[in-house]
């Protein structure tokens, strides 16, 4: 469905591609919501009882109740997805207390689908995940467009405009960190960092605290996953701007 459309396909549609603003900055088009209808039809068949909770559809209280809860983002990486570059994913995780049991990413312009099952390791296209083993954070592959002042110790990589895209590089070994320092949603990166912990990463917010999901505020305050021997030079690294940057209170 996403795939046929993608501007990008030579093979769809070839009709324009619907997309506004929720908010600015934040674009969203007519394949977001049909995703999003999509899956949320199918996997409530499949799992009834589960919660819901989405990028695309107003959030229901009802999910804190539940035991398992689905975390969804119909198109992580809608920018790619408008433009026609193939930066784009599907992201859908099954959590339960707290904790991802099953995360999956589609990226059909790339011909790839990646999955972990948590105890059970992470896959891409069949092939087993083994993620980043870098020793020292001097040198790190991170992707990126630009690197600020603070950060000419790494090296840039390849970006997709997909943070889930961008986690999964690091389970594959082609990154060996991905951190932000803003508030993001458990929608964003519940499947990836499952992916990526199952491969070996190391996975937290920005201050190296564990990942929670299915909480009444469905958000975090940065990401930071990487390979597990840099994980603690990470945090240090960027825990002055962190600090300055987080919500105080």
């Amino acid at each position: 469905m996403a795939l046929a459309l993608w501007p990008g396909n030579p093979s769809g549609s070839g009709d324009a591609l619907e997309s506004w603003e929720k908010s600015p900055g934040s674009p969203v088009c007519e394949a977001d919501l049909a995703v999003d209808r999509f899956l949320k039809r199918e996997l409530g068949a499949l799992l009834p009882a589960a919660g819901w909770l989405s990028e695309e559809t107003a959030d229901d209280p009802a999910r804190l109740g539940k035991g398992l809860a689905w975390l969804v983002d119909p198109i992580d990486g809608t920018r790619d997805f408008i433009r026609g570059r193939p930066g784009w994913a599907v992201s859908v995780a099954l959590v339960s207390g707290g904790r991802p049991l099953i995360g999956t990413l589609v990226a059909p312009a790339r011909q790839e689908v990646w999955s972990a099952t948590a105890g059970r390791g992470a896959w891409r296209n069949g092939e087993r995940l083994v993620a980043s083993t870098r020793k020292t954070l001097a040198g790190a592959r991170v992707p990126a467009h630009d690197l600020p002042k603070e950060d000419q110790i790494l090296t840039k990589v390849s970006q997709p405009n997909s943070i889930a895209l961008r986690i999964a590089m690091v389970a594959n070994d082609e990154a060996d960190l991905v951190a932000t320092l803003r508030w993001g949603f458990e929608w964003d990166v519940a499947a990836a960092a499952l992916i990526a912990r199952e491969a070996g990463a190391a996975a937290t917010d920005a201050f190296g605290k564990p990942l929670a999901y299915n909480k009444r505020d469905p958000r975090a305050f940065g990401l930071l996953v990487s390979a597990p021997a840099i994980h603690g030079e990470a945090v240090a690294h960027l825990a002055g701007r962190a600090a300055a940057l987080a919500p105080k209170g």
